[in-house]
């Protein structure tokens, strides 16, 4: 399964937002054009629960959860929810995004397949990528080897990407 934020659960942002406006602020975020999908607990329950009567083996399922939340409309949301004005009794301020974070998060590629279960609200995603268990052992019985024999870990990286072909790495010199 791949679920999107759970509102409410522990380190949900909401905790950390509700954290920082009783302390006065500020408030932080990453970027004003952040944005994330959402379900409340009671639906990551549900998508377990359903997943796992309907699934056969394989499948990665994904909770339907309509139009992703901008991060800097919840701050401001839940400032105003606090009795507080955003940016006039409790500032907000933004830092920089971390390596690898995305601006809009995606709960698929564009190479994964997405179809509709019998469920209303879940799909199902399948990657070109997923493997047999028999492939995969094997590739991880050769990156092992790999490991252990090479003073450069660039047959490494090579295999990976051969192991992933959508895998995006950071340029470095390997």
């Amino acid at each position: 399964m791949r679920f999107g934020n759970v509102l409410g659960s522990r380190g949900s942002v909401v905790h950390i937002f509700k954290r920082m406006i009783e302390k006065g602020g500020p408030v932080v975020v990453t970027h004003p054009d952040m944005k994330r999908y959402f379900m409340i607990i009671s639906e990551s329950i549900l998508l377990v629960l359903e997943a796992s009567a309907i699934g056969e083996g394989g499948e990665i399922f994904v909770l339907d959860m309509g139009t992703p939340i901008k991060i800097i409309d919840l701050a401001k949301e839940m400032i105003r929810l606090s009795g507080y004005e955003p940016d006039v009794n409790i500032p907000i301020i933004f830092t920089e995004k971390r390596p690898g974070e995305k601006i809009v998060e995606e709960l698929w590629a564009q190479h994964e397949e997405v179809k509709q279960t019998k469920h209303q609200k879940i799909l199902s995603v399948k990657s070109d990528s997923q493997k047999s268990k028999e492939n995969l052992i094997r590739d991880i019985d050769l990156l092992i080897e790999l490991s252990n024999k090479s003073n450069s870990n660039s047959d490494i990286v090579k295999l990976l990407e051969k192991m992933f072909p959508y895998f995006k790495r950071e340029e470095r010199n390997y």
